[in-house]
């Protein structure tokens, strides 16, 4: 499994369009074989941030994922609400189990 996690810095004038953008590419996102979960959050303590969480099964359906339409669009659309480049890694899962 993978994880990509990371940070959005969205410009404060663009929040209602980030949330767009965010919720958009998150519904077609979720669709994509392989996809366990996709999701941007804001943080509660700074409303110019929010945080990205994914998970796939395998790193050909991420790749997969990186050429879809949904995401050249939301690529087209982020210099209107993205503030300053994220941080966003890629973590290589070998076992999870409850905590």
């Amino acid at each position: 499994m993978l994880i990509v996690a990371g940070l959005i810095h969205v410009k404060p004038e663009a929040h209602a369009v980030a949330v767009e953008a965010m919720s958009e590419v998150m519904a077609e996102t979720r669709k994509e074989a392989g996809c366990i979960s996709y999701t941007f959050s804001p943080d509660f303590t700074d409303p110019g941030l929010f945080h990205l969480f994914e998970e796939w099964e395998s790193q050909e359906q991420l790749s997969a994922h990186f050429e879809a339409p949904h995401i050249a669009a939301f690529r087209r659309r982020q210099p209107e609400f993205v503030a300053r480049p994220g941080e966003v890694k890629i973590y290589i899962v070998s076992e999870s189990r409850p905590l």
